[in-house]
């Protein structure tokens, strides 16, 4: 029984750049995607070229198993929906959207997802557009909108992944057991007893010292590990008396 379809495609029309591909293909990866098209690019050995493998950096199976075809409907193929990408306004055409407002409800169609890039020099021709259902634009400052091939299929895939539901951020460690309140306590009577030793505090006038000192400590949340520390700085606090 064959695999199911890779639902969403990566498509770059007349690229330049071989380090740019590569690029690219590691963007699509780090965001789970793997359907990599290729529409004339300017080198014909660009998925196996040295500077693609290079920026690709973990990412050469996408590049192994991209395609190169001759025309954007042979890149389409088996698409239902594509999306152009292009940062100067066209006044006819499909319509424009920015990628986080469209996004969700075409996810929402469940329908296998095209988005098309064009030449790093002068992006999509208006005839690649108008072949797409929707054109995307990536707001950027008005004043320098200008973004590299790879960025911007970086910012289309993880937009495109959050509309699908994004990933599970793993914590680099654990989060640490609280201490109990017996242990708290303890680290505030041992820290009153060392700041009376240094004369900081004034057992016969203590004022709201211990329990502003006590709330403190409350707030901090403290780990087990965290108890111990402040302890052992009173004890340092009370040998260096």
């Amino acid at each position: 029984m064959p695999d199911t379809p890779d639902p969403t495609r990566f498509v770059l029309v007349h690229t330049s750049h071989a380090g740019n591909v590569g690029a690219a293909a590691r963007a699509m990866k780090v965001m789970g995607f793997a359907d990599l098209v290729l529409v004339r690019p300017r080198l014909a050995d660009v998925l196996c070229h040295e500077e693609a493998v290079a920026m690709a950096s973990g990412a050469a199976d996408i590049l192994a198993r991209a395609r190169i075809v001759s025309t954007l409907d042979e890149a389409l193929d088996g698409i239902q929906q594509a999306c152009a990408t292009a940062m100067t306004p066209r006044d006819f055409g499909p319509p424009t959207f920015a990628p986080r407002a469209h996004l969700p409800g075409l996810q929402a169609t469940g329908q296998r997802v095209a988005f098309v890039f064009g030449s790093e020099r002068v992006g999509l021709g208006n005839d690649d557009v108008y072949r797409c259902h929707a054109c995307l634009s990536i707001p950027t400052d008005a004043r320098y909108g200008s973004l590299n091939l790879a960025q911007a299929v970086q910012l289309i895939a993880y937009e495109w992944r959050m509309a699908l539901g994004g990933f599970t951020v793993q914590p680099r460690t654990p989060t640490p057991a609280l201490a109990d309140m017996r242990a708290v306590q303890g680290a505030v009577e041992h820290w009153s007893r060392a700041l009376v030793q240094i004369g900081f505090l004034d057992p016969a006038a203590p004022k709201k010292l211990v329990p502003r000192l006590q709330q403190l400590l409350n707030r901090a949340q403290l780990s087990d590990e965290e108890v111990h520390i402040l302890r052992g700085i009173a004890r340092a606090v009370q040998r260096r008396d």
